[in-house]
């Protein structure tokens, strides 16, 4: 793949994500996190990505990253949903198999964690308390359900007390708050840490936020200073360069990666040789990006069969060929494809030798929007902190996906 010369590289500890004892952890020499994102993360798109990790930093010097598999909801693991159970399903090269929980309710996590670790060999328990959809939030679950304190610490307490017997570590990651008024990120970070979380990850954008205007960094950093365990910082990574500078404003054990991978699985191998202290950095002709669509069109298709793996390629076009003169008829062509044999057709066509699109470097990738009036949330909702005795079940759809 065709590579560029970057500025002075920034070498940062490995990552290292330890159950209360000490005992066992999970260790990854590069400080970074494939963020789950619903219909994008699946284990063919994190086989990509875990491929272009192994293809930097330096060698032989073990995992590259941790590449988490797609949200899966705790009460449609314990119901046996069978999409959820389906979504557990991970490439023969991922030793870890890292998954992120959604829940509301203590037993319930606790039983789903159980199932993670003991059925399903999971050595990984990520929680997600940074939801900001409003069918979740109206219920009082995703990003609002911190403002209810000890409900978050019970989730909490009981989900690594069920981990713990597996050695397996319990991280979760939220946002700052609801909205500027109602912040929860710096409570949040102090229950975490009092109840065995091997490490809190932050998105630095309320919930009333969703992803639109800029991350802030200043409250990553401030959780930082006020806990005891590592802190990882999300929102706007968009490069390496950019992970770099969170780490260098933040001083974050390491940084989740979202959006910014969009189209760009090469994004792993830049941060692998950023931290690794190398220069090097892809910038990928047209027909490197076609060979890289190629590669994710077959694992598709060997996850989900040929015709379905290459239709869930769609989604990805855009993002792939973002700022490369591709023209209409080729993109129109590549959104309608559904075989192998179509997809070589229309990337067949393309101009190999098409430079690299440098406008594009750190420019925002995926959904933005706009930030929300009001979020939705149940009634009397900010009345207190206190949530123990409230029926959510409705706030948890038996499925999974985010």
């Amino acid at each position: 793949m065709s590579t560029a010369s970057a500025p002075a590289a920034q070498q940062l500890a490995p990552l290292r994500f330890a159950t209360p004892g000490g005992e066992r952890a999970v260790v990854s020499e590069t400080p970074v996190v494939l963020a789950p994102m619903a219909g994008v993360t699946n284990a063919a798109y994190r086989q990509l990505c875990r491929e272009q990790a192994e293809a930097g930093g330096a060698p032989g010097t073990g995992r590259k990253g941790l590449f988490v598999c797609e949200m899966i909801t705790s009460r449609g693991l314990v119901e046996r949903d069978r999409k959820s159970l389906q979504m557990l399903a991970f490439d023969p090269g991922e030793t870890l198999h890292s998954v992120q929980l959604y829940g509301v309710d203590a037993p319930t996590m606790a039983e789903a964690t159980r199932i993670l670790c003991g059925e399903f060999g999971v050595g990984h328990v990520d929680l997600n308390f940074g939801c900001p959809v409003p069918k979740v939030t109206r219920k009082g679950g995703g990003g609002v359900l911190p403002w209810k304190r000890d409900r978050l610490r019970a989730i909490l307490a009981a989900t690594v007390t069920a981990a713990e017997p597996y050695g397996v570590p319990v991280t979760m990651k939220t946002r700052k708050g609801i909205d500027t008024d109602h912040l929860t990120y710096l409570d949040a970070g102090r229950i975490a840490a009092d109840t065995g979380i091997a490490a809190i990850a932050l998105h630095g954008r309320t919930v009333a936020q969703a992803y639109s205007g800029e991350a802030d960094w200043d409250a990553i950093a401030e959780l930082v200073a006020a806990v005891d365990i590592p802190v990882l910082g999300n929102g706007d990574i968009w490069e390496a360069e950019t992970a770099q500078a969170m780490v260098a404003h933040t001083g974050v054990a390491g940084v989740v990666v979202g959006r910014g991978c969009l189209g760009r699985p090469w994004l792993f191998r830049d941060l692998a040789d950023a931290f690794a202290g190398l220069e090097r950095r892809a910038r990928p002709t047209l027909g490197e990006v076609a060979a890289t669509v190629r590669r994710h069109g077959e694992l598709l298709a060997e996850l989900m069969g040929e015709q379905r793996g290459v239709t869930d390629l769609r989604k990805h076009i855009a993002w792939y060929f973002k700022g490369y003169p591709v023209g209409g008829e080729v993109r129109r062509g590549l959104g309608l494809a559904s075989s192998l044999a179509d997809l070589d057709e229309q990337l067949g066509r393309l101009d190999p030798d098409q430079p690299f699109p440098e406008s594009e470097l750190g420019s925002p990738r995926g959904r933005q929007g706009t930030p929300r009036d009001k979020v939705v949330m149940p009634e009397g909702w900010l009345d207190d902190t206190s949530g123990l005795d409230l029926d959510l079940a409705s706030a948890e759809v038996g499925v999974s996906g985010g």
